[in-house]
C-alpha cells in the first residue's frame, strides 16, 4: 500500500490535533522507512521480479525485522515511548503507536502472503494488489476521506499552509498514478534509495506546511475583539 499509509497520517490529525503532522505521518510510514535501511545493510532482502503483482515489480524476499507484526509492535512501542518522553502527551503517543501498527494491517490487505506474524513465522496476505481496480478504489477512497478529515480539522494561517498542503496532496496523487502504470525498476538499490529520499522529503514537507496551519478549534476558542 502507498497512499493508504499517508491517509492514516492525515486522518490521525483528528485524534491528535495538537501534534505535528510530521510524527503522525512518520508513524504509518515507519516500517517503510526502516525497510530500505535494512536492505542496504544486507539484513533484509528484495529482488526485482517482473509481473509479481500489477502494483509490485519486485519480490520482498525476506523482511521480518521491519514488517512482521511482532516487530511492528516493538517499533510502535519504541516510537510512542520516545514521543511520550519528549512531550509527555500520552494520548498522542497512543495514536502514534496505533499508526505504526496500522502499516501491518494495510499491507496484510494488499500484499500477497508475505506479511509475517513474527520473524520466520507464518506469512499472510489477502492479495488486493492482484486487482488494479480494487486497489485503486480502496486506496483512493481512503486517501480522499483522510485528506477531507485533515482539511476539516485544520485551517491555514497563511498561503504556505494552503499551497503547501494542496501541493503535497497533488504530489502524492501524481506519484501514486505514476507508480500504478510504471514498469519494473532498474534495480533494488534504486527502489530503496528512492524510498529513503521520498520518505524524508514527505516528512519534512508535512512538518513544514502543518506548521503553517492550526486546529480549527483553536480559532473558535480565541476571544472576540
Amino acid at each position: 500500500m502507498f497512499i493508504g499509509h499517508f491517509a492514516v497520517g492525515f486522518a490521525a490529525k483528528r485524534l491528535a490535533p495538537r501534534t505535528s503532522l510530521a510524527p503522525l505521518m512518520l508513524a504509518p510510514l515507519l516500517a517503510d522507512v526502516i525497510w530500505p535501511v535494512l536492505v542496504l545493510a544486507g539484513i533484509e532482502r528484495a529482488r526485482v521480479v517482473e509481473g509479481e503483482t500489477p502494483f509490485l515489480h519486485f519480490d520482498l524476499d525476506w523482511y521480518p525485522w521491519s514488517h512482521s507484526l511482532l516487530m511492528m509492535a516493538v517499533w510502535a512501542a519504541l516510537f510512542a515511548w520516545v514521543y511520550f518522553r519528549r512531550t509527555g502527551d500520552r494520548p498522542a503517543a497512543a495514536v502514534l503507536a496505533a499508526g505504526v501498527l496500522s502499516h501491518w494491517l494495510l499491507d496484510w490487505i494488499t500484499h500477497q502472503p508475505d506479511m509475517a506474524l513474527w520473524p520466520d513465522g507464518p506469512e499472510l496476505g489477502l492479495g488486493l494488489w492482484y486487482s488494479v481496480p480494487g486497489t485503486i478504489a480502496v486506496e483512493g477512497a481512503m486517501f480522499v476521506a483522510a485528506v477531507a478529515v485533515y482539511a476539516r480539522t485544520t485551517r491555514a494561517r497563511d498561503r504556505a499552509g494552503t499551497i503547501g498542503f494542496w501541493s503535497f496532496v497533488l504530489l502524492l496523487a501524481a506519484s501514486y498514478a505514476a507508480s500504478s502504470v510504471s514498469g519494473p525498476p532498474p534495480g533494488v538499490t534504486t527502489v530503496v534509495t528512492t524510498a529513503i529520499v521520498m520518505s524524508a522529503l514527505s516528512i519534512v514537507w508535512a512538518w513544514w506546511f502543518d506548521g503553517h496551519r492550526e486546529p480549527r478549534a483553536a480559532r473558535a476558542r480565541e476571544p472576540r475583539a
